[in-house]
């Protein structure tokens, strides 16, 4: 692809640069980059919004057939248990809220306790980097080196799509 996120806004690579360092943080396990990291996630408009169009496009990419019940509960399941051994603070309630709003199936209305966008901007970058990691669900792996890169401009594109079109 010859087009990047980097000829984005300034507040547009500010949420690619904070995920990318994000999810490098979680990939090695570094809990202070990491920490940093989401802070600046957390403080960055619409991040929610860009995260969760990787989120959905590293779900379809390694569930080409779609996803069922039992997918979804795998990957939840495994995200949990593979970042828990790190991050004791992970909720297996946030990262099921971001599957579920990445596939367009969460109503915030219908949630007696929805988490806040700093809760959903501490646990996207888990989610994503087990989606990214090698055998992370069933679907064919990913290779463990990955960038984000690409995924993230294919999030911008689409939302800028998106918007254009509303």
């Amino acid at each position: 692809m010859t087009t990047t996120w980097r000829h984005l806004p300034a507040p547009a690579r500010e949420i690619a640069r904070a995920a990318t360092d994000a999810v490098a943080a979680a990939r090695v396990r570094d809990t202070e980059a990491y920490d940093e990291a989401v802070d600046r996630l957390a403080g960055a408009d619409r991040s929610g919004l860009v995260l969760g169009a990787v989120v959905r496009l590293l779900l379809e990419e390694t569930h080409p057939d779609g996803l069922d019940g039992d997918d979804v509960r795998q990957v939840l399941e495994s995200c949990v248990r593979g970042a828990a051994s790190w991050r004791p603070d992970v909720d297996p309630h946030v990262v099921l809220v971001l599957l579920a709003g990445a596939l367009g199936v969460y109503d915030p209305g219908d949630d007696p306790t929805p988490p806040d966008p700093a809760a959903l901007a501490r646990h996207a970058p888990l989610l994503l980097a087990h989606l990214l990691t090698a055998g992370a669900s069933e679907g064919p792996p990913a290779a463990p080196d990955r960038p984000l890169d690409g995924l993230l401009t294919a999030a911008f594109a689409e939302i800028r799509r998106t918007e254009l079109n509303d």
